[in-house]
């Protein structure tokens, strides 16, 4: 690659000012963002970021599943383009930079080379990738789950939000279902730049995480079925409580957890009680088991416990259990040649960096199916995410912008 030189660096103002105007639209309660997938603030943050593009001299094309990409010519137009980007969409209570960053900082590599009129030969798109989140329908990464051959488009157009409306419905009332066949695109690589949405990189002092790997996940939705009764007249050795069965496997889920460290991680999220009533005997819960690992054979030997121990606790107080998964990827091994490319563009430019596993799950996860990818991390305050709380500080944005604009151009080659 070409000798970048020290002023081969983004324009930090631009991409902050950018990051703080686009969190204007769909604001959350107390200062951070409620873009959720699909909703007409998600419809208006898109058209931003189209305008900035087009501002940009890049061409916009849109798929089936509304997956945005947004595309800089190379000098030999056959070859197969480098991606960078992320997500737009939201938590309901989300952060202005969870996936945010990564497209407009991919936009802002973009902006730079045009001020510098630095021409590359292959092209370079920048992708929004549509429901990264889940959370409003199920499950996360979906758009690029489907791109990459995961899930079909029939599968996606299906799901259902909290109030029985479809995604494939949601996506034409808001007017960007576009007409190109979801997965037909020729990658080179794709880079994604994201918050760490953990606290390792600033207790450490470190300015990029360099991703090696993602962490495998199971998610295992557990049903107990009880018996509903009042709770001031009925002994305690006649109950059959689902709350109980509930707690004690929760305790099991963080024991399991705990007996496969290190790496590994557990817990139960999304909990439904019935009847939910302060003076009823819940007689069925239904709970959601998260587990994590780096380690494929962690991660599946947890699953086989939880599978092997909760049915006892289940028979001990007369429960009945149902056991179903949810959610699954296996663990993650990122491109070489791309985590070199982003170690490589952080030594050069001086700043300090450690490698990393991703704790969450990203779009990268699925593209790395189909090409060469890698990520990019940069420190988040107290590790916070998934919180109106969520801060970065402006220089941790530039310099993981920084990392990408190199490993984006040490992959797309430039010209000159």
């Amino acid at each position: 690659m070409a000798d970048l030189g020290s002023n081969l660096q983004i324009n930090s103002d631009r991409l902050w000012d950018s990051i703080h105007e686009l969190a204007k639209i769909g604001p959350g309660v107390r200062g951070g963002s409620n873009r959720q997938t699909l909703t007409d603030a998600d419809a208006q943050g898109r058209a931003l970021f189209k305008s900035w593009c087009d501002a940009a001299g890049m061409t916009m094309g849109v798929d089936k599943l509304g997956n945005m990409f947004a595309r800089r010519e190379g000098e030999d137009p056959s070859l197969p383009p480098v991606y960078m980007g992320s997500h737009l969409d939201t938590q309901p209570t989300g952060g202005r930079y969870d996936g945010v960053l990564g497209v407009l900082g991919g936009l802002e590599v973009i902006r730079t080379l045009n001020d510098l009129n630095v021409k590359t030969r292959h092209p370079i798109v920048v992708v929004n990738w549509t429901n990264e989140e889940g959370t409003r329908f199920a499950p996360a990464m979906l758009a690029s789950g489907v791109f990459a051959g995961v899930h079909d488009l029939d599968f996606a157009y299906a799901r259902t939000d909290a109030e029985g409306k479809k995604f494939g419905e949601e996506l034409e009332r808001i007017g960007w279902k576009g007409e190109e066949p979801v997965g037909n695109r020729p990658m080179k690589a794709m880079f994604e730049l994201h918050i760490e949405q953990g606290p390792i990189l600033e207790a450490e002092g470190k300015d990029i995480g360099v991703v090696t790997h993602g962490q495998g996940l199971w998610w295992l939705q557990v049903t107990l079925t009880g018996k509903d009764a009042h709770t001031g007249s009925t002994p305690m050795a006649m109950r059959v409580n689902a709350g109980l069965g509930m707690a004690r496997i929760t305790e099991l889920v963080h024991t399991i957890a705990m007996d496969h460290q290190p790496g590994a991680v557990g817990a139960i999220g999304h909990v439904e009680v019935y009847p939910n009533s302060r003076n009823v005997i819940p007689g069925k819960t239904v709970f959601t088991v998260d587990f994590r690992s780096p380690d494929q054979e962690k991660l599946d030997a947890m699953r086989a416990r939880l599978e092997a121990e909760a049915p006892k606790i289940a028979a001990d107080l007369g429960l009945g259990i149902e056991i179903e998964p949810t959610g699954h990827f296996d663990v993650v091994t990122f491109d070489p040649g791309c985590v070199s490319a982003v170690r490589k563009a952080a030594e050069s430019l001086g700043y300090s960096h450690m490698d990393i596993i991703s704790g969450a799950g990203h779009d990268a996860c699925w593209i790395k199916k189909v090409a060469p990818t890698s990520m990019i991390m940069c420190p988040c305050v107290d590790g916070l995410s998934h919180n109106e709380d969520e801060e970065i500080s402006q220089e941790w944005a530039a310099k993981g912008t920084n990392v990408l604009l190199r490993a984006v151009l040490e992959t797309a080659e430039i010209v000159g």
